[in-house]
């Protein structure tokens, strides 16, 4: 059973699912990379794509696991991935509907798990990486990524504004201190940290999840208003696009 914001994650979603298996900044990155240089060195059999969206993790895994399964809220996403996987030649990746913090799986059930660009529109952060952590089996480990929030209040507080607007869906990306403490108490252990800075053109971002006029309007009038140090932080132009910073954790058990 959902709850009624991952139902709104899942409808929001719906619609837009093939373009996220065509996005550029989705379907390609060295933390992509990264995963893939794991995976070849700790020869794993068994990978869950924990809130897999378009499916970039899960192809990229398939060649290097025995098993790979791909979980989302949103049956369109889940549907893409198969059909997908299907063109590619992929038959060792299967799809299992769920929210991050309600997991159908046995405790140990997985290798590793990898999470990449979806704890930002879980409900519960910390129960979402509590399940990650109990379906790991003893010596396992994680990958998870995502867009942060900067740790000066102003900067966090324009980056929330203009997410929500161009996604309702959203729910926080979190600061990295935020992230230490919540993977601590779900009993993680971070190896290793890496930092990106990823250009979101203003375009792009807001056409792939058909920002209402209104609402892309709005996140202009935000920029433009913003104080020079939070534009000056995000690298903001004159159209819109602006850097976001991505985090890359690389996770033990503890």
């Amino acid at each position: 059973m959902l709850s009624p914001q991952q139902t709104h994650v899942a409808d929001h979603y719906g619609a837009r699912a093939k373009d996220y298996v065509t996005s550029a900044v989705h379907a390609s990155g060295a933390d992509l990379d990264r995963i893939e240089d794991e995976l070849r060195r700790r020869r794993v059999s068994r990978v869950l794509d924990l809130g897999c969206g378009g499916g970039h993790v899960s192809y990229r895994a398939a060649a290097h696991v025995d098993v790979v399964v791909a979980c989302d809220v949103t049956p369109a996403m889940l549907d893409v991935v198969t059909a997908t996987a299907a063109e590619r030649g992929l038959a060792n990746i299967r799809t299992e509907r769920a929210a991050a913090e309600a997991l159908p799986f046995a405790e140990a059930s997985f290798d590793a798990v990898l999470c990449r660009f979806t704890a930002h529109h879980w409900q519960d952060l910390h129960a979402g990486l509590r399940e990650a952590r109990r379906v790991l089996k003893p010596g396992g480990w994680a990958i998870v990524i995502d867009s942060i929030a900067p740790a000066d209040a102003a900067a966090d507080t324009h980056l929330q504004t203009v997410e929500l607007l161009r996604d309702p869906s959203h729910v926080r990306n979190y600061t990295l201190a935020e992230w230490a403490t919540a993977l601590a108490q779900a009993g993680f252990q971070l190896e290793e940290l890496s930092l990106r800075r990823m250009r979101m053109v203003f375009d792009d971002w807001t056409t792939r999840t058909r920002t209402s006029a209104v609402h892309r309007e709005a996140i202009r009038s935000i920029q433009a208003g913003a104080p020079l140090p939070v534009r000056e932080h995000f690298a903001i132009d004159a159209g819109g696009s602006f850097d976001l910073t991505a985090a890359t954790c690389l996770l033990g058990i503890a």
